[in-house]
């Protein structure tokens, strides 16, 4: 059986790849990562931190996940990773996804918070998302 975690993480990167707004707006290409590569220059978007807890009931097993995307904008300025974000938002939000072996009852954003990073100044803005699965 796939982690609900990794089945959420590979359902929003197929949803994310699949649009061609969000990739122009982040050069072209999706820029979804686990960890930055060396040397990469923003925008960019890395899965954050991520809770999942069990959410079974009597006949069903399931669970409820809190994840973050955030995504890092040029110097300078947060508006290019507002935009990603916003796009983000708009692909994920009660998105009907498909998981391996977990159906999604639900994924929805639940905050928009952006920050400006004191270590490297980059703005940086993150999206929170509440979904529940169930196991199939």
């Amino acid at each position: 059986m796939t982690s609900p975690v990794l089945a959420l993480r590979r359902a929003i990167l197929d949803a994310a790849s699949a649009d061609a707004e969000l990739r122009a707006l982040m050069g072209g290409v999706l820029r979804l990562y686990d960890e930055p590569p060396r040397g990469s220059e923003p925008v960019y978007a890395l899965f954050g931190n991520v809770k999942a807890e069990d959410w079974s009931t009597d006949l069903d097993r399931g669970h409820v996940q809190n994840l973050d995307l955030v995504v890092w904008s040029e110097k300078g300025g947060a508006r290019k990773g507002l935009m990603v974000a916003d796009r983000l938002f708009a692909i994920l939000d009660d998105a009907p996804l498909a998981l391996d072996g977990h159906r999604l009852v639900n994924l929805r954003v639940t905050e928009l918070a952006s920050a400006r990073d004191k270590d490297s100044g980059l703005a940086r803005v993150t999206l929170s998302l509440r979904a529940v699965t169930e196991v199939v």
